[in-house]
């Protein structure tokens, strides 16, 4: 099986984005997408997004939704505004931002509906309910296919709320959720590949050395192999636990379609605060005070 045959599909659709972004011309879905003049220069931006600073980044995520809106109904806009939302929510942009770019996405999917799958909402659908439901911005949609995304994202945090799981960690140490009732808790879900999870990996760390003697427990879940993951967090020198899921059961009870994903649930064991990519240690020390550690 090869590397991408081992990836989720919103995984392995991450990177087929990801290789779509790095050239003009790309396969999506066996239909050859060629770029229109005024369309080369987002998918250069949207390339280079990642190699900006948090600010630069934040303004220039601001002015590609501006730019994608104003493309003529026919452009590649659904494709484009779905993926400047999964670049934008990585980190900490303004509340303004996130506001646009669900415009940009609500206004893209009003004019380019995609078809539904198999009776499941089109995963633009998802990513635009996220959006949403978790950075609390607002969109005006009568569509089906939002309401039925919406309704997906509740059942999801329902399954949360009542997640368990007892996963063993690199050293062999086996780790129970609901055993650490009293503690607050930041449930994470990595992998070695995705450059979101390692980026924010060091706040992790600086936060499980801050709070960990005030009750902070951090388990960061990879559903890859120890092989693979443990010389990588060797040469990191991370020190918080590192779970192994390789059946994904636990992603699964997660609902886990995509990562990084952060959860955090207070010493009662209620989820108290969630975030749905890469967060910075700022939004981090936001999650943490939610569950009532400051």
């Amino acid at each position: 099986m090869t590397a991408l045959g081992r990836l989720t599909r919103p995984q392995a659709a991450l990177l087929v984005a990801a290789a779509l972004l790095a050239r003009p011309l790309a396969l999506v879905a066996q239909n050859r997408i060629v770029w229109s003049e005024e369309e080369k220069p987002i998918v250069d931006q949207l390339r280079g997004l990642r190699s900006l600073d948090e600010k630069k980044r934040a303004k220039a995520t601001l002015q590609l939704a501006l730019r994608i809106r104003r493309l003529d109904p026919a452009a590649h806009k659904e494709l484009l505004s779905e993926q400047l939302a999964n670049l934008a929510t990585e980190g900490d942009a303004s509340h303004k931002t996130l506001q646009e770019v669900a415009a940009t996405l609500a206004q893209a999917l009003k004019q380019q509906p995609p078809a539904a799958k198999q009776d499941k909402p089109d995963m633009a659908y998802v990513t635009l309910a996220q959006l949403v439901r978790y950075e609390h911005v607002q969109v005006a949609s009568d569509d089906p296919q939002f309401a039925a995304a919406m309704s997906k994202l509740e059942a999801d945090d329902l399954s949360r709320q009542n997640a368990d799981f007892t996963l063993t960690d690199l050293a062999g140490k086996s780790w129970n959720l609901r055993e650490l009732r009293g503690k607050v808790v930041l449930v994470n879900f990595w992998a070695t590949w995705c450059p979101p999870c390692r980026k924010e990996m060091p706040d992790l760390e600086a936060l499980y050395r801050q709070f960990g003697p005030r009750g902070l427990v951090i388990l960061a879940i990879s559903d890859e192999d120890a092989a693979k993951v443990q010389p990588f967090v060797a040469g990191q020198q991370f020190t918080y636990p590192i779970l192994l899921d390789p059946g994904r059961k636990v992603n699964g009870t997660f609902r886990v379609e995509g990562i990084p994903k952060s959860f955090v649930f207070d010493r009662e064991g209620k989820l108290s605060a969630q975030a749905i990519d890469m967060r910075t240690r700022h939004q981090f020390l936001a999650m943490l005070a939610q569950a009532g550690l400051k």
